[in-house]
């Protein structure tokens, strides 16, 4: 008898762990699913990154990119669409990805603190899209451009629950190499940050003067 008053109670105790751990889980997903919040991969592709050493050219790109040219555009309030001076910081950011058709860019959508965050993060990438949308007129390939991530309200800039301009941005961030480019194949990162380095010292009046024989040593 006592066999079968234990069974039921063990059924019930194994009934209640199957719809709900204490962190949430249930046992009937797979590990993790209530974690992953769209970014599980970036782990791994970082490690994979700094393994390879594309990271460390990755940065140096990114650095570069934003000493050179800006990065951010800024839009009116609860709208994505480009104004004057989004158009213009996006020609300058469109004729400086030009220069490097071996790397890949990211656009993060930000909004600021008024309305609820589920709404933000769809404006936010609404804005991310606009941007991309921009720079793709502009001749850059949309395959080496990303407007995939928005952080919504999340990373304000000024740190206040009213409308803020600033905090209404899109920004433009380099992310890594073409996979497939000829370039970057053997993972030559470091040659392709130094042949603009050499370009840009050299005036195209005088390039223009200069045969290929002018640039080989002496044996």
């Amino acid at each position: 008898m006592r066999k079968f008053l234990l069974l039921p109670i063990g059924l019930l105790a194994l009934s209640g762990c199957a719809v709900n751990t204490p962190g949430g889980q249930s046992f009937f997903r797979e590990a993790g699913a209530n974690l992953d919040s769209g970014y599980f991969g970036n782990a791994t592709m970082n490690n994979t990154q700094i393994m390879s050493g594309e990271r460390s050219y990755v940065y140096s790109l990114a650095n570069r990119f934003a000493q050179e040219v800006p990065t951010v555009v800024n839009f009116a309030f609860d709208r994505a669409d480009l104004d004057a001076g989004a158009r213009d910081t996006l020609r300058q950011q469109a004729q400086w990805i030009r220069q490097f058709p071996e790397v890949r860019f990211r656009v993060y959508g930000h909004a600021d603190a008024p309305g609820s965050n589920a709404y933000n993060k769809r404006l936010g990438l609404r804005r991310a899209k606009a941007a991309v949308n921009y720079l793709v007129s502009q001749g850059i390939s949309r395959s080496r451009l990303e407007a995939v991530a928005s952080f919504g309200e999340t990373q304000l800039i000024v740190n206040t629950q009213g409308k803020e301009r600033r905090n209404r941005r899109a920004v433009t961030e380099v992310s890594g190499f073409v996979r497939n480019h000829p370039s970057v194949l053997d993972g030559k990162y470091a040659q392709i940050i130094y042949r603009e380095y050499v370009n840009s010292a050299i005036p195209k009046t005088t390039l223009s003067g200069i045969s290929g024989d002018d640039f080989k040593t002496s044996e």
